[in-house]
């Protein structure tokens, strides 16, 4: 997990640097592009083989949802600094609760109330309402993390219709097709240098889902949730010593606050978990 969270690091550090110059639905698109071609024997494979039509409009669903999002988010990261954007990235597991809450009626207690409650807090005291005003680039990165908690919930969905490498491998089918039209419209013609960042970023990303893959494969979200916060650390030294971005004590502190919050949600989604499972009966040739 460790090794998710420098990668992902070097994902914001390289999208920072390109989406200067490149516009962001250009860079989103270039980005999504390299993976679904180095996976394209996957997606070949993967349409050869017969699925419900649900199954099909959920993944045409989660690919327009995260698509907007990587496109807000690239947006983002080009206007603000580092360590703003990863901690407001991090709200992603309470807009997921809320989403939980809001569309598929589950039950909350009054912890994880709480929970997204200090989340909500956090955010309130990095952007600072009255002090400072909303910025485009704050106003994306909250919008982002709206859709990117969307595709969450579909991803835990899907999950269970099919083959995990397959729900990321139509991922990146599908959101190069989306970014397409937006990439067209804002279409300028990209460097060979910028082409090699963005095929650094292709690789850094995946790279970090394997690893995160990985970990949440070998250890529970309770244990790997609280490591990924370790972006943040990475973001505020990598702002500082690339980009001369100072963070600000308003952002380090609300970012403290979202971070004991998510933590506090993934630890209680583990514990919720292990406690359904424990009060499963038994398989029927068990009996």
């Amino acid at each position: 997990m460790v090794a998710t969270t420098i990668l992902f690091a070097g994902v914001n550090a390289v999208v920072r640097h390109v989406g200067s110059d490149l516009p962001a639905s250009v860079s989103a698109f270039l980005r999504y592009l390299i993976s679904t071609v180095v996976m394209l024997p996957l997606l070949i494979t993967m349409l050869r083989q017969e699925r419900p039509t649900s199954v099909h409009l959920l993944y045409g669903l989660r690919g327009l949802v995260h698509g907007l999002a990587v496109l807000l988010w690239f947006f983002a990261m080009a206007r603000l600094p580092l360590a703003e954007v990863t901690a407001l990235g991090f709200l992603h597991p309470i807009y997921a609760t809320l989403g939980a809450i809001l569309i598929l009626r589950e039950r909350v207690s009054v912890r994880r109330w709480a929970a997204l409650l200090l989340g909500f807090i956090g955010v309130v005291i990095i952007l600072r309402p009255g002090v400072s005003p909303l910025s485009e680039g704050q106003a994306a990165i909250l919008l982002a993390g709206a859709f990117f908690g969307a595709s969450y919930l579909l991803a835990k969905k899907m999950t269970g219709l099919d083959k995990p490498i397959f729900v990321l491998t139509a991922l990146g089918g599908v959101v190069t097709l989306v970014l397409a039209p937006f990439a067209i419209w804002n279409w300028q013609t990209p460097t060979l240098v910028e082409l090699v960042w963005l095929a650094v970023v292709a690789a850094l990303a995946t790279g970090g889902h394997f690893t995160m893959t990985k970990a949440l494969s070998l250890a529970p979200i309770s244990t790997t949730q609280p490591v990924n916060f370790l972006q943040l650390v990475w973001a505020s030294l990598i702002g500082l010593m690339l980009f001369g971005e100072q963070p600000e004590g308003p952002v380090l502190l609300g970012a403290l606050i979202v971070i004991g919050a998510t933590s506090y949600i993934a630890w209680r989604e583990q514990q919720l978990e292990k406690t359904e499972k424990e009060t499963q009966p038994p398989p029927a040739d068990r009996l």
